[in-house]
């Protein structure tokens, strides 16, 4: 899909990722993207998933979070895609635990955009033969190759 090679990057992406909470989980995400991107601080990208969590879940269901927020100091619509090695609880709305994670932050003034793309990431992580490729890699490169080349 060429909405995740716009927003994704090798170095975003993770694979086997050792789950333990979603607290836990948001700080590693935070990580991740703090030192990808030097102008997003860790505090401002947790404080903010955590911000956005509270007013709902991002689980989909089906083993499936997309955690999304709008972020100050974000330039551009960026992405994360993790994959876990055990599943961890996420108040999807199946109540099944979640295994795979798009994280999405978006500029703060991009509304417009914000749910433009949530909504094509959504469609594309509905598809059971996308993730069940996903689930399958070993490693983030073969992760990364994945996401960002299928074609429904």
């Amino acid at each position: 899909m060429q909405a995740l090679s716009n927003l994704l990057t090798p170095g975003r992406t993770h694979c086997r990722v050792p789950g333990v909470s979603k607290k836990r989980l948001f700080e590693t995400i935070a990580r991740i993207i703090s030192e990808d991107q030097l102008a997003l601080s860790y505090d401002v990208v947790f404080s903010s998933l955590i911000a956005r969590e509270k007013l709902g879940s991002t689980g989909l269901g089906q083993g499936i979070a997309i955690p999304h927020c709008r972020v100050s100091n974000c330039t551009h619509a960026l992405g994360t895609l993790i994959t876990l090695d055990e599943a961890v609880e996420f108040d999807a709305p199946d109540n099944q635990p979640v295994d795979i994670l798009f994280v999405l932050l978006v500029p703060e003034e991009a509304h417009q955009q914000h749910l433009d793309i949530l909504a094509d990431i959504a469609k594309l992580f509905c598809q059971p033969n996308f993730c069940q490729q996903l689930r399958s890699t070993n490693d983030a490169a073969t992760l990364h190759d994945c996401a960002t080349n299928w074609v429904e």
